[in-house]
């Protein structure tokens, strides 16, 4: 079995991808055992002390004045996870739950948050074994943390709440009882170490920034194909054009193109047949350049969330500290989804309007209306168009920031909070319209390619062509289209373009 070492400082998109599509195990590093133990060995001081100090002998929130006996803390941390189990909506998938359980056990690692480690071991053993907890999607304010979703994860640990075991839904309990894994008593300070941080949405948007660099780059290979289809001028994809302006996601974008499209016989030269083109062909790398350049940003500010310690109280062992600060507050990854969210909406915006050229006979140079024979009999790619305008549509309105939202909450003691587990929510949603709209573009632009007959492709439209049409066959009359726009959105879900057109020509930017 691969295994991935976990010390809370360390983990990568890549790492994330491989636990939890991948079912990699995890074990802690020695390193981080011994951070674990130290940073519990100071909590159990305190609590002997019978110090003050916030979550581990006091309320919390509004209750933070209020001082907590040392017989009572079991109590106070049982009462905060089923109090706070307060999750709405559809389960999250269980694939991002498994990204939460990590990225708490990698956040627990880095010795800063006083829990037991056979507590932290009781979950590393769920998300080796497969114990994934049922935890609703909504209803979390990203500060203090993901408090309600995480407590739903922990359910499961204390043997309460569902859980999703071999594929079946059950109790908590009973999916504990069969994977071999005895539930935990919380004691001081645990409770709120596990339910106090970012990771539900970290998780939510660590996969949407890994799925959309692939989308990013199956986007340039649609573009590719639609100018093949459209005879585009590629002398717009100069590199010496895009090194004067020197962004680098621009430059990434136009090698791209150039790359795909090497030694097709279907491009046009300025001048040729035509001296420019519309923007939604010209300025491909300018647009799809600067989601690029938002995915990096993504992908590190990502990376950096992966790897903090977000909870509150914090527990400096070196110092003998306890610190109440907001590491919890999902500021930073609020504004980030937000841009991540436009990012991805823009690939799909200029897609669309590519589709738009494509079925457009006064745009299309030549092409048949709606790509289709016998016209007005069948009535083709019409409303495939009508699906992705819905969608570019409705990406907009999810667009809208929800990081410039705020309510307050626990009677004002929390009067500022973040939004970015909707944000992150929202971003995912997106990728989901925006993934559909590059298939409709290459469904359509394959389609086109037939039509105007097929002089000889590039090196990497000519891949992606020969994929689609294993699957899906040029459409000489009307059928039943969602079956192939569905079909089309797997190919691109498998990722088999991109790692195709990749073994062929080297990596895409």
């Amino acid at each position: 079995m691969n295994k991935v070492f976990i010390d809370g400082n360390s983990l990568n998109l890549e790492d994330f991808i491989k636990i939890t599509r991948n079912n990699h195990e995890v074990q802690l590093t020695e390193e981080a055992i011994k951070n674990v133990k130290r940073s519990r060995d100071l909590v159990d001081k305190f609590v002997k002390e019978d110090k003050i100090v916030y979550g581990i002998t006091t309320g919390f929130g509004k209750f933070s004045d209020v001082v907590i006996t040392g017989e009572e803390t079991k109590t106070l941390q049982r009462n905060l996870i089923i109090s706070h189990a307060c999750g709405v909506g559809r389960p999250l998938a269980e694939e991002v739950v498994r990204g939460v359980m990590l990225l708490r056990i990698n956040a627990l690692s880095k010795g800063c948050s006083g829990i037991r480690l056979e507590t932290l071991n009781t979950l590393v053993e769920m998300l080796n074994k497969g114990v994934h907890p049922i935890i609703p999607e909504k209803g979390s304010l990203g500060a203090s943390g993901d408090l309600a979703p995480l407590a739903h994860m922990v359910l499961v640990m204390i043997g309460e709440g569902e859980a999703i075991y071999k594929g079946k839904k059950m109790s908590g309990k009973e999916a504990m009882r069969m994977a071999d894994i005895p539930t935990i008593e919380l004691t001081s300070k645990e409770g709120l170490a596990l339910i106090n941080g970012t990771q539900v949405m970290t998780s939510i948007g660590a996969f949407v920034v890994y799925d959309t660099i692939n989308l990013s780059k199956t986007a340039d290979i649609a573009a590719a194909l639609t100018v093949e289809a459209l005879n585009g001028i590629i002398d717009a994809y100069d590199e010496k054009v895009h090194k004067v302006r020197a962004h680098q996601g621009q430059i990434s974008a136009a090698a791209n193109l150039r790359n795909i499209l090497k030694d097709s016989k279907m491009t046009s030269r300025q001048g040729e047949i035509r001296v420019q083109d519309a923007y939604t062909l010209r300025c491909i790398p300018q647009v799809h350049g600067a989601s690029k350049d938002c995915f990096k940003y993504l992908k590190e500010k990502i990376e950096i969330e992966m790897n903090a310690a977000t909870d509150n109280p914090l527990i400096f062992t070196d110092e003998e500290e306890v610190i109440s600060g907001g590491n919890f507050h999902g500021q930073p990854m609020a504004i980030s989804f937000d841009f991540l969210a436009i990012g991805i909406s823009e690939l799909a915006n200029i897609s669309e309007r590519r589709l738009e050229r494509l079925v457009n006979p006064s745009l299309s140079n030549g092409l048949p209306g709606f790509l289709v024979e016998k016209g007005g009999l069948n009535s083709g790619f019409m409303i495939v168009q009508y699906a992705a305008a819905a969608l570019v549509s409705e990406n907009k309105v999810l667009a809208h920031p929800a990081s410039v939202d705020s309510i307050p909450s626990s009677a004002n003691q929390e009067d500022h909070v973040s939004m970015g587990t909707i944000a992150a929510r929202k971003a995912m949603e997106i990728l989901d319209n925006s993934r559909k709209v590059v298939a409709m573009e290459i469904l359509a632009a394959c389609q086109a390619i037939d039509l105007r007959g097929n002089k000889g492709l590039g090196l990497g439209t000519e891949i992606a062509y020969n994929i689609v049409r294993e699957k899906i066959t040029k459409i000489e009359e009307d059928r039943i289209m969602h079956i192939d726009m569905n079909l089309c959105d797997d190919i691109i879900k498998s990722n088999i373009i991109v790692d195709s057109v990749e073994e062929k020509i080297g990596e895409l930017l």
